[in-house]
């Protein structure tokens, strides 16, 4: 692992990115939520800023920076018209505190209330479960949630690139020994 920086909990393929880009012209800005209910099989849903009530113990997994193409970063955080925050309960969060999750869009309906649903695409989530130094290092930063928000509290901008071109860019599928 390069450095010793913790990697980014959030990763978007260029397709989500520009999703998210022509719902944030429609709409304005954004923000996500990333379900962890029954009825919508724990679909990352998106929403006008401000939309979705983010508990106190929400925990925010990173802000997208739609400003950004693959493999870009920035030195500066997104203005709000750029930032799109990913939010994830408390509880779901400790559940996959050890995975990055990688923000995807696939044909098909939309879940629930979320702005994607008449696109004829949905958010889908991917993970990447991060190695053991990674975890090591994750385990050493303070996470971000709800009430830190309203605080004020904020990540500094990534020094790693958050847009990937495809989910395989961040999640790469193991080989198996049989592959040739």
């Amino acid at each position: 692992m390069e450095g010793s920086r913790a990697p980014r909990r959030l990763k978007a393929t260029a397709g989500a990115a520009e999703l998210l880009r022509r719902l944030g012209s429609v709409h304005g800005p954004l923000m996500m939520h990333q379900s962890g209910g029954c009825c919508d099989g724990s679909a990352p849903m998106c929403y006008p800023d401000g939309e979705f009530i983010v508990g106190d113990r929400d925990v925010l997994l990173g802000v997208l920076d739609l400003r950004l193409d693959v493999g870009e970063t920035a030195p500066t955080p997104p203005d709000a018209a750029a930032a799109v925050p990913v939010w994830i309960s408390g509880s779901q969060f400790e559940a996959w505190k050890h995975t990055q999750l990688i923000l995807d869009v696939v044909p098909g309906r939309g879940a629930g209330f979320s702005l994607e649903s008449p696109e004829g695409l949905r958010f889908l989530s991917r993970a990447r479960a991060f190695t053991p130094e990674e975890n090591a290092l994750l385990a050493t930063e303070d996470v971000i949630d709800g009430e830190g928000w309203e605080r004020g509290r904020r990540y500094p901008a990534s020094t790693e690139p958050q847009i990937v071109s495809e989910a395989v860019d961040a999640c790469p599928v193991p080989r198996s020994h049989t592959d040739s």
